[in-house]
């Protein structure tokens, strides 16, 4: 059990999915704060927590919370976690991290120089055989890597009528399917390659120009529900992923595949307990979730033996697991360690060079964060 308490900002899913994973770790949550007193109250009742904040600056005024989790619309993100590290309070913060670059760098330099805990949740680079493969690749088992594709592709947002507060790109940001799932897919490659993403070019589409937001009212739409990108890493492997939130059937599908010169790997979250190995001069082969036949450490990532499934809600356990123990340990732990500010201001760095290569037609180079 790990002797923090928490406080929540947000009561939507997301503030309902960090309640349930830091339940099951045994952190204490003191209570929520909503965009309203009486929704505070009301989701307090809901999901069963003492204590309901009237307010943001009420949550940030209990001396006995020592973690925020910040679950609001990405446009109250910059402001509430800069107030958090201010009063000096761990922040575990949704993505993105902030509204642009600018934001997120003056957050990552708030976070480094307070010495406090500062992460952001890309809680899905933690189904276990994710670094399972990370942990192959580190050791050279696919040998010089070829190339590296994949997508994350939802429907949600398939039908004109359907209609979230993300397609405004004033709450949610300029883009809208890169931002909010190829980032996720982004950091996923990053962290199983170990290497970043250095240059990309990219092409948006937007298939609906309105769409209807209650009451038949048809508003102007400015983020783009699909894209292809290809992208070099900085070793200049060749890549490319694409993304979409109108991709019919497909309700949460994220999957990559690494080739290299001895072999390949491929993941997909529609079946996140298998993990497939290519080869060419032999049969291929899966890899079921087993703790005993994975790598020491992504077997610690597994909650569960062989032949019991993990996953959506572990991920954010075993996310959040590594934050609080990174707390324990005086910051940095283990090279598993939690997703941080910094790795979340080079997502945003990525974001914004993706659309400007969009706009402008060409290879971006992504500055360095």
């Amino acid at each position: 059990m790990f002797q923090y308490t928490a406080a929540i900002a947000g009561s939507g899913f997301m503030g309902a999915t960090h309640l349930e994973a830091l339940r099951r770790l045994g952190v204490e949550v003191s209570g929520i704060a909503s965009s309203s007193a009486e929704k505070s109250t009301l989701a307090a009742k809901r999901l069963n927590l003492a204590k309901a904040y009237t307010s943001y600056e009420e949550l940030l005024a209990d001396d006995t919370v020592d973690v925020v989790h910040i679950c609001t619309p990405n446009r109250f993100h910059y402001d509430m976690a800069m107030r958090a590290l201010n009063v000096g309070k761990h922040v575990m913060c949704e993505k993105p991290l902030a509204m642009n670059s600018e934001e997120s760098e003056k957050l990552t330099e708030l976070a480094k120089a307070s010495g406090l805990v500062a992460g952001v949740c890309y809680n899905l680079r933690y189904y276990p055989l994710n670094f399972h493969a990370r942990d192959l690749l580190a050791a050279n088992s696919l040998g010089r890597l070829f190339h590296i594709n994949g997508c994350y592709v939802q429907d949600w947002l398939q039908f004109d009528t359907d209609f979230n507060w993300r397609v405004d790109s004033k709450q949610g940001g300029m883009l809208r399917s890169v931002a909010d799932i190829g980032t996720h897919w982004m950091d996923m490659v990053q962290m199983i390659t170990g290497r970043k993403i250095a240059r990309v070019f990219a092409d948006l589409s937007t298939v609906y120009q309105t769409r209807v937001a209650g009451a038949d009212t048809r508003v102007p739409v400015d983020t783009e529900d699909c894209a292809s990108v290809l992208f070099r890493m900085e070793d200049g492997v060749a890549g490319s992923f694409f993304v979409s939130q109108v991709a019919s059937g497909r309700k949460n599908t994220i999957r990559y595949e690494v080739s290299g010169e001895k072999g390949a790997v491929a993941w997909n979250s529609e079946t996140p307990n298998d993990l497939w190995l290519g080869h060419r001069d032999r049969a291929n082969e899966n890899l079921n979730k087993d703790p005993a036949l994975m790598s020491e450490n992504a077997a610690t990532l597994a909650g569960y033996p062989g032949g019991h499934n993990e996953g959506y809600p572990d991920t954010f356990k075993q996310c959040f697991s590594s934050f609080y123990n990174a707390i324990g340990s005086g910051h940095d732990a283990a090279p598993a360690a939690f997703p941080t500010f910094e790795d979340g201001h080079r997502e945003i760095l990525l974001c914004e060079a993706i659309l400007q290569s969009h706009q402008q037609e060409r290879w971006i180079t992504v500055e360095q964060g």
